[in-house]
């Protein structure tokens, strides 16, 4: 009888799920209940883990767990460590989780809930997870090389070199959006800012009690960080209170960038046990205890959908971001969905850190499951809004106008209704002076995860939850971007290993410091120029973000099916090669409209153009034609940065093709650079946890 009740769970399970995307996907003209995009979610996810994710690790991959990991084989107590299971799930989650699946669907909400919704939820379980699974599984193998190290070993010099170079560039852009956002959500915060500083020592000191005071008690350590992190928020909201010390962690966005470089070369260097690791696993339970938060006041709720399922702004003239619905919304949501930025730390430090091959579905595919569903959360937050909110918070003021009348009566005239007082009375329950033209995304966030948090459990404390909501989504983010650095050094030491081979040996103090100054020196550069540009720095960086991230992703699948094919799994290769094609098709339609549109608000060029004219003329008010110069660079090195990016990727998939052609035809193509199998002796150690 058991089997039978097991295919009968797993029927109804489908039936659910298929029944609520199927509601999410035809309704029209009625509100919708946020319940259905949780259901959907979970049905969804549930299946794509329990079987399309069984399949690939059993048949696809052959996981062996009686294979001895790097982390086992090379363990040198700072960068290959054999580590618990549970912690390397929530270092990695922490890793990727940054800004993209709480900031990409709320932005691209402005097309209406049901593009993103359903990108989302496929997106991820066909491509995101897989990438995920398939890199950390091929790094494992490989000794924890990098994704352009893996390319150059297997394609050869012609891909590998370009992928190398791909990889690395995007990395630093990457890092730097990522302190940029970070930066701009703690300045002059001294409750974020307080409690993400408090982060630090926090960890370090949970990294001692579980690898040198008590080794081996994860229960122990976690529970004893967990305490101390919840104190932490707790004391970030007295210290918001207190004049004497609330100017110390009171800051304009320069002086944060410059302690975000300083913790991004302390991290970089220092053993990942003893930062690093603990530091993002403990963010792991503040992400995901907000998230299992939200998702029960959902769940309690039922609050209503308000965003239409399409709105106007398919057609490309939303105010938020300009662009079609196609390529954008796929470009705009990027993590939650599939994002390159998650190859490289599956080929980073998770594969230094794994103890058993066993690990890699639930690490892999499941990690990228949990931020699929992050992403839903902020989906469902941003939709539950009134629309002229979600508008007047999210559009800029040189669209809808700087004045809040101004702003009410064009944001009305698209048909989303929404008046001044309204504005006032919500800025001041979240207590801000004003909430027009907060753009980003993550104020709109904010916001709607403050209204689902108060409605659940109490409508006084709207200003609390709006604060915790923004010091969550700094923490979100600055685990990604500590994790990135030390990924990007990696990447820097495998490139100068071919030239040199002791600056490619990952331990080595000397190359360590070196590497890591370079990869900070990099990204700080760009962070800086983000930070004292007067616009933000996200609004031109962010197009770049998505294009970069998402032809990152193409290239981490260009090189799992070369990989496969010369494994002799060419019948499986269809698993990385449908979602590579999807993203090649994407990324350079994408581009191509960025290089060549007409229209300034879609075209870097044409922007470029529009400015320079304006400039000339001298339509500009002084404070914009101070800057339009800097501006005007931006755009244009923002066009070369994404034509050489969609070159490379296509020179790389033209290299992919090119070796999978050789070996099927049976000539030499470069050996699979798989390390020998030698038997893991760890199982013993673990049994105890």
């Amino acid at each position: 009888m058991k089997p039978y009740a097991t295919i009968a769970g797993w029927v109804t399970v489908a039936l659910l799920g298929a029944a609520a995307v199927g509601g999410i996907a035809l309704n029209r003209g009625e509100s919708i209940n946020a319940l259905w995009f949780i259901t959907a979610a979970l049905c969804v996810y549930a299946i794509a883990y329990r079987f399309y994710a069984a399949w690939i690790a059993a048949t696809v991959l052959s996981i062996d767990e009686t294979r001895a990991t790097p982390a086992e084989r090379l363990n040198n107590g700072r960068d290959f460590m054999p580590t618990h299971r549970w912690v390397v799930f929530g270092h990695h989650f922490a890793a990727i989780a940054g800004p993209g699946p709480l900031i990409g669907p709320t932005l691209a909400a402005q097309f209406g809930y049901l593009p993103g919704t359903l990108w989302i939820l496929f997106g991820a379980v066909l491509g995101g997870c897989v990438q995920d699974m398939v890199t950390l599984f091929f790094s494992t193998r490989r000794n924890g090389r990098s994704l352009g190290q893996m390319a150059r070993d297997e394609l050869g010099n012609i891909g590998g070199i370009a992928a190398l170079v791909a990889t690395f560039l995007i990395m630093i852009i990457l890092i730097a959006v990522l302190g940029l956002v970070v930066v701009n959500a703690m300045k002059n915060s001294p409750w974020a800012t307080s409690t993400v500083a408090a982060t630090i020592p926090i960890a370090m000191l949970v990294g001692l009690y579980m690898y040198k005071l008590r080794p081996g008690r994860v229960l122990e350590g976690s529970a004893l960080g967990v305490i101390l992190l919840l104190l932490a928020v707790a004391g970030g909201g007295w210290i918001d209170q207190q004049p004497g010390l609330r100017e110390l962690f009171d800051h304009p966005g320069l002086p944060l960038a410059f302690a975000v470089i300083g913790y991004g070369f302390a991290a970089a260097i220092l053993p990942v046990w003893l930062l690093l690791a603990p530091r993002d696993y403990l963010s792991t339970f503040m992400k995901l205890g907000t998230i299992i938060l939200l998702a029960l006041a959902i769940v309690w709720l039922r609050p209503e959908i308000r965003m239409p399922a399409l709105t106007r702004f398919i057609d490309g003239s939303g105010p938020i971001f300009g662009g079609t619905l196609f390529p954008f919304v796929f470009i705009t949501i990027a993590c939650g969905a599939i994002s390159g930025f998650h190859a490289l730390i599956s080929s980073g430090t998770t594969p230094k850190l794994l103890s058993n091959e066993r690990d890699i579905r639930m690490i892999g595919y499941g990690g990228m499951v949990l931020e699929s569903l992050v992403a839903m959360m902020a989906m469902i937050a941003a939709t539950v809004l009134d629309p002229g909110v979600f508008f007047a918070i999210n559009s800029p003021a040189g669209i809808v106008g700087k004045e809040a009348a101004d702003a009410v009566a064009t944001i009305s005239a698209w048909g989303f209704p929404v008046t001044v007082e309204q504005m006032n009375q919500l800025a001041r329950q979240m207590g801000e002076a004003t909430l027009f033209a907060r753009t980003g995304g993550a104020p709109s966030l904010a916001v709607g995860m403050a209204s689902i948090f108060s409605s659940a459990f109490g409508q006084g404390m709207l200003a609390l939850w709006y604060h915790f909501a923004i010091m969550f989504e700094a923490v979100f983010i600055l685990t990604t971007l500590d994790a990135g650095t030390r990924v990007g050094r990696f990447m820097l030491q495998d490139l100068l290993g071919n030239v040199w081979k002791p600056m490619g040996r990952t331990s080595w103090y000397p190359s360590v410091l070196f590497t890591s100054a370079v990869v900070v020196a990099a990204w700080g550069y760009f962070l800086y120029i983000g930070v004292i540009d007067p616009n933000g720095g996200v609004n031109i960086l962010w197009p770049l973000f998505g294009i970069s991230n998402q032809i990152l992703a193409a290239i981490a699948l260009c090189v799992a099916s070369g990989i496969l094919v010369k494994s002799g799994k060419l019948k499986y290769a269809w698993v990385t090669a449908l979602p590579l094609t999807w993203l090649v098709v994407i990324t350079s339609t994408a581009t191509w409209q960025k290089l060549t549109s007409d229209d300034p608000r879609i075209g870097f060029l044409a922007a470029a153009d529009s400015l320079s004219d304006k400039l000339a003329v001298g339509l500009l008010p002084p404070e914009k034609a101070a800057v339009a110069p800097q501006l005007i660079f931006n755009l244009h090195l923002d066009a070369a940065l994404a034509l050489f990016f969609v070159a490379l990727l296509w020179l790389i998939v033209a290299d992919t093709l090119r070796v999978c052609a050789r070996h099927l035809r049976g000539k030499p193509v470069p050996p699979l650079s798989e390390e020998p199998h030698y038997p893991t002796q760890l199982e013993v150690a673990w049994a105890r946890d």
